[in-house]
């Protein structure tokens, strides 16, 4: 029999972005959801789409090696504060 380790694998993914804001994604959800951070929307042309590693439906779990407790606001405060380099994690 199967664990569950073995039925459900994620997909980890780092990446590092420079060059300041914006970074070129939108996220929805959070802990005021009921519901993952997930990346919605990425945007032609900006840093995440050339970055060419993130895809929408990817959960963001850690942002500059801080671990996300899935508030949508911390996370935004996270981003925001990043001016030159955004250091992100997802999981897929």
């Amino acid at each position: 029999m199967e664990t569950v380790e073995q039925l459900v694998s994620f997909l980890h993914i780092q990446v590092q972005l420079s060059g300041g804001a914006p970074w070129g994604f939108t996220l929805k959800g959070g802990l005021e959801h009921g519901e993952p951070l997930i990346i919605t929307k990425i945007e032609d042309g900006g840093k995440v789409a050339l970055c060419e590693k993130l895809k929408v439906g990817d959960e963001l779990i850690n942002i500059n090696g801080s671990a996300l407790y899935g508030s949508r606001q911390e996370a935004l405060i996270l981003i925001k504060g990043s001016y030159r380099i955004l250091k992100l994690a997802v999981r897929r």
